[in-house]
C-alpha cells in the first residue's frame, strides 16, 4: 500500500479529501497532512509518503519550491500538484520542479482516486525494473564472487551439489559436462628445485622443470590453482579413449619424474576416472593421496641421494613393479621363493656400513602403500601403519632378515586384502537382499541401499560396480525386469499390471526398457513362451502315446 502525505493551506480542502476517500480500501494509507510546506518537511522526512499531494500557492513555503526539495531529497517520491490556476507557466515550472501530475481544482474524490491509482501503476512498475536490476546487479556480484578456480576447488573439494555446479558454471559460461572425468595434481615446489648452497645443478632438473612449468602454462583443461605449490586440472571427455589420451601426457612426465636422476621437488598425482560429475571430488581424493605418496617416495630418495652423496639411479632400486604384480596375483606357496628370488640383489649389500639397503625396503614399502591403496582404505591412518614397517626396516641387519621383513609385509597385505574383499562381500550380499526385498518399490534408490548399509553413496556405488562389474541401477534394472519375465510366463496380469508390481509406474516406459533388454515386447515375449510350454506339452503327450 502507498503511503499518502497531503499539504494545502485551505483546512476544508484536506479534510474534505481525508474523510470522502476510504484510503485503505483504495490501496493507499493516508499518513496525514500539512498546512504549508515548511510545515510538512518534518512530517515528510518522518513517514516518507510514496505521493505527496500539494497545493501551490501556500504561506511561508510553496508547493513549488516543496517539490523543488522533495525531487532531490526522495527522488523516487512521486508529487501530485492541486491548483487553482490553468496558466501555462504554472504547468512548467511544476514539470521542472519534477511533478508527476498537474490537477486543477474544484477535483472530486473519484476524479483524485482515478490520479492516484494511475500514479500507484507507475510506482509499481518503477519498482518492477529496479527489483529487477538488483537482481541482475546481485547475480553478477555472485558470479564474479565465485570465480572458475572458487567453483572448481569447491566441485574437487565436495562443497557444491550437482546442481549448484551446473547452476554457477552457467553464469561463468562454463562448460563443464562430459561423459568422463579425471583429477590430476601438480605438486612443484619451484623454491626448492634449485638449493642456494648447491655447487652442481644437474641438467635433468632444468629439463623436468622446464616440462612442468610448460605444463602448468600450457594445458588447456579446466584447472585451478589450490595452493602456491598445487595445481589441479579437471579432465574431462566423452570416450575413455579420449580420456586417456589427455591423462597420457600426465602419466609420461610421471614416469619421467621416478627414473631420472634429480632433485626436482615435485610430485603428479592422477586420480581415478569417474563417469559422474558429483563422482569429481572421488578422482580428486585419488590424486591427492596419490601425490602424497609419490611425495614420501621422493623424499626417501632424496635422503639416500644425500647420504650416498650421489643422486641414486633409478636401475639400482628394486624392481617394484614385479613386487606389486605378486602382491596382487601371488599364492602362499610361491611366497617364500619369490621373496629370496627377488631380494637377491640385496645379498651383497653390508647392513652395518652402507645405508643403501634400509632406503631400498622403504621406498619399496612406500610405493607399496601407494600402488595398494585400496586394501587399507578401512584403516583409520594408513600413515602409522607405514611407520610400523618403517621401524622394522631399522631393525635389519642381515640379508636374511631383509627376506624375512618382505615376507612379512607381503603377508600383511594379503591379509588386509582378504579383510576388504569379505567386507565387500558382505556389503555387496546385504545391499543385493535389500534390492530383492524392495525393487517393487518405485522410489528405490541407491541412497536408500546406501542408508541400509551405512555407507556414504559414492562409496557404496563405487565398491558394488568394482565387485559386480555392474552399476546399482543395472542390477535394480535387471532384478525386475527378470520378475517381469517370471509374471509373463505364469500370470494373466496385463504389462501395465506387471510394470506397477516391479515398480515401474509408467507401463509404457517398462515395455521400451523391457524390449531392449530381452529383444521382444511383453506380449511378444508372453506369446513366445506360450508357444514353447505348448510346444513341450506337445512333446510330452507324443512320447506317452509312444510309449
Amino acid at each position: 500500500m502507498k503511503k499518502i502525505l497531503l499539504v494545502d493551506d485551505e483546512i476544508i480542502i484536506r479534510e474534505t479529501i481525508r474523510d470522502c476517500i476510504d484510503w485503505e480500501k483504495e490501496g493507499f494509507i493516508y499518513c496525514g497532512d500539512a498546512s504549508d510546506g515548511e510545515v510538512a518537511l518534518p512530517v515528510i522526512e518522518q513517514v516518507q509518503p510514496d505521493i505527496l499531494i500539494t497545493d501551490i500557492l501556500m504561506p511561508f513555503m510553496n508547493g513549488l519550491e516543496l517539490s523543488s526539495l522533495m525531487r532531490n531529497q526522495f527522488p523516487d517520491m512521486k508529487i501530485i500538484i492541486l491548483s487553482g490556476h490553468a496558466e501555462f507557466e504554472y504547468a512548467r515550472a511544476a514539470m521542472q520542479a519534477g511533478v508527476h501530475e498537474y490537477c486543477l481544482k474544484p477535483i472530486s474524490p473519484a476524479e483524485l482516486i482515478k490520479v492516484l491509482h494511475s500514479v500507484s501503476n507507475v510506482i509499481d512498475k518503477e519498482r518492477e525494473v529496479k527489483n529487477q536490476l538488483q537482481a541482475l546487479k546481485e547475480k553478477e556480484n555472485e558470479a564474479a564472487a565465485l570465480t572458475q578456480s572458487k567453483l572448481l576447488n569447491d566441485l574437487c573439494s565436495g562443497f557444491m551439489t550437482t546442481s549448484e555446479v551446473m547452476h554457477h558454471a552457467a553464469a561463468l559460461h562454463l562448460n563443464i559436462v562430459a561423459r568422463y572425468y579425471a583429477v590430476t595434481v601438480l605438486d612443484l615446489r619451484e623454491t626448492e628445485a634449485f638449493p642456494p648452497d648447491s655447487e652442481t645443478i644437474p641438467a635433468s632438473n632444468e629439463r623436468l622443470l622446464d616440462k612442468c612449468l610448460q605444463l602448468k602454462a600450457d594445458c588447456a583443461h579446466l584447472s585451478f590453482q589450490r595452493s602456491r605449490y598445487e595445481k589441479v586440472w579437471i579432465i574431462k571427455a566423452d570416450t575413455l579413449d579420449i580420456l586417456k589420451q589427455e591423462i597420457s601426457f600426465f602419466q609420461e612426465l610421471q614416469k619421467e619424474l621416478a627414473e631420472e636422476k634429480h632433485t626436482l621437488s615435485v610430485s603428479i598425482g592422477i586420480g581415478s576416472v569417474q563417469d559422474r560429475l558429483q563422482n569429481v571430488h572421488l578422482s580428486f581424493l585419488d590424486a591427492m593421496e596419490d601425490v602424497h605418496w609419490r611425495r614420501l617416495s621422493r623424499q626417501n630418495r632424496n635422503i639416500l641421494g644425500e647420504a650416498t652423496k650421489e643422486i641414486p639411479d633409478a636401475s639400482r632400486f628394486l624392481d617394484r613393479g614385479a613386487f606389486i604384480d605378486f602382491l596382487k596375483i601371488g599364492t602362499p606357496a610361491k611366497l617364500e621363493s619369490f621373496v629370496r628370488e627377488y631380494a637377491a640383489a640385496l645379498s651383497e649389500i653390508n647392513w652395518h656400513s652402507s645405508p643403501f639397503g634400509y632406503y631400498m625396503l622403504n621406498d619399496l614399502t612406500i610405493e607399496t602403500f601407494r600402488s595398494n591403496k585400496d586394501m587399507y582404505r578401512h584403516l583409520p591412518e594408513p600413515e602409522q601403519y607405514l611407520a610400523q614397517f618403517q621401524q622394522l626396516i631399522g631393525g635389519i641387519h642381515s640379508w636374511e632378515e631383509c627376506a624375512d621383513y618382505l615376507v612379512k609385509l607381503i603377508e600383511q597385505f594379503w591379509t588386509w586384502r582378504s579383510r576388504v574383499y569379505d567386507k565387500y562381500s558382505d556389503t555387496i550380499l546385504k545391499v543385493k537382499e535389500y534390492i530383492q526385498a524392495n525393487f517393487e518399490k518405485e522410489t528405490i534408490s541407491l541412497q536408500d541401499a546406501a542408508e541400509y548399509v551405512s555407507l556414504s553413496p559414492n562409496y557404496l556405488s563405487r565398491i558394488f560396480s568394482q565387485e559386480t562389474n555392474q552399476t546399482f541401477i543395472e542390477y535394480l534394472t535387471q532384478v525386475r525386469i527378470r520378475r517381469a519375465m517370471e509374471l509373463l510366463k505364469s500370470t494373466s496380469s496385463k504389462s501395465y499390471e506387471i510394470a506397477f508390481l516391479i515398480g515401474y509406474n509408467d507401463p509404457h516406459y517398462f515395455s521400451n526398457l523391457f524390449k531392449r533388454l530381452t529383444g521382444m515386447t511383453p506380449k511378444d515375449f508372453r506369446k513366445k513362451s506360450i508357444n514353447e510350454e505348448a510346444l513341450e506339452l506337445w512333446k510330452g503327450d507324443a512320447e506317452d502315446e509312444n510309449h
